[in-house]
C-alpha cells in the first residue's frame, strides 16, 4: 500500500504509518559502488551472509549509539518483523568482523520489491558493504524496486534517488503484479547463493560481479 511503520521512540507504545510525498529508491541498475568500497568488498573485509542473524540485526538497528540516541523501532516493530523473517518474508543481511556482527541491514521482501527499514554501521563501511550486497543478490533474483524510504547524503552517495508519490506508486505495483499478499521471496533473494556459497558467506568477488551492468 506505500506505508510503513515508525514508532517516536524506542520505547513508545504506540506505532504509526508514514506515507511520505517524495520516497527514496535505489535503482538497481544505478547503484554506484565506489572504488574504494569496491576494494573493501574485493578483499573481503567483512563476511557477509543473510538471514544468518535477523534477530541480532533488528536489534542493533533499534539499539541507541552515539550518534543515534534514539531510534523509531519499538518493541512492537521488532517482534512483527521478527515474525515476518519467521513467515519468510523478512530478511537479513549481516557484515561479520570474525565472530563480531560489525553491521547489516534489514527490511521485508515482496514481489519483486524489497522494502528497506533500517541499516546499522559498528565498524567503517559495513552498512555500505551490506548494500552492496543486497542490490547483489536483488539483481541476481530478479527484483525491480528498491524501497529506501527516505533520502539521506549517505543513501545519495551510492546512487539514491527520490520519486514524488505517484511515480513510486506505479513502480510499486509493478513490483507487486501477481504477487500474494502473503507470498514469502526466499528463493530469489537467496538466488547469489546457489552460485558461490562459501561457509556460509558469499566472496567479495562474487558480490561485485553481480554489481557490474
Amino acid at each position: 500500500m506505500g506505508v510503513f511503520p515508525m514508532a517516536d521512540s524506542r520505547d513508545a507504545t504506540r506505532v504509526y504509518w508514514v506515507e511520505p510525498r517524495r520516497r527514496a529508491i535505489l535503482p538497481l541498475d544505478g547503484f554506484h559502488c565506489s572504488r574504494s568500497l569496491a576494494k573493501v568488498i574485493r578483499a573481503d573485509r567483512f563476511r557477509v551472509t543473510v538471514d544468518r542473524a535477523f534477530g541480532q540485526i533488528i536489534a542493533l538497528c533499534a539499539e541507541a549509539a552515539e550518534d543515534r540516541p534514539d531510534t523509531w523501532i519499538n518493541a512492537a516493530i521488532e517482534a512483527s518483523f521478527v515474525r515476518l523473517h519467521a513467515l519468510g518474508l523478512a530478511h537479513s543481511v549481516e557484515c561479520w568482523d570474525g565472530d563480531r556482527l560489525a553491521g547489516g541491514l534489514y527490511g521485508l521482501a515482496l514481489g519483486r520489491a524489497f522494502f528497506g527499514e533500517s541499516m546499522v554501521s559498528r565498524a567503517s563501511n559495513a552498512s555500505k558493504v551490506a548494500i552492496a550486497s543486497l542490490v547483489a543478490r536483488l539483481r541476481a533474483g530478479g527484483f525491480t524496486l528498491l524501497d529506501c524510504q527516505f533520502m539521506t547524503e549517505h543513501l545519495a552517495t551510492l546512487g539514491a534517488v527520490e520519486i514524488d508519490r505517484e511515480a513510486y506508486m506505479a513502480r510499486l505495483a509493478e513490483a507487486l503484479d501477481g504477487t500474494t499478499r502473503h507470498e514469502a521471496t526466499t528463493a530469489p533473494f537467496d538466488a547469489i547463493e546457489r552460485d558461490a556459497l562459501v561457509g556460509g558467506a558469499v566472496p567479495g568477488a562474487v558480490i561485485l560481479s553481480y554489481l557490474r551492468p
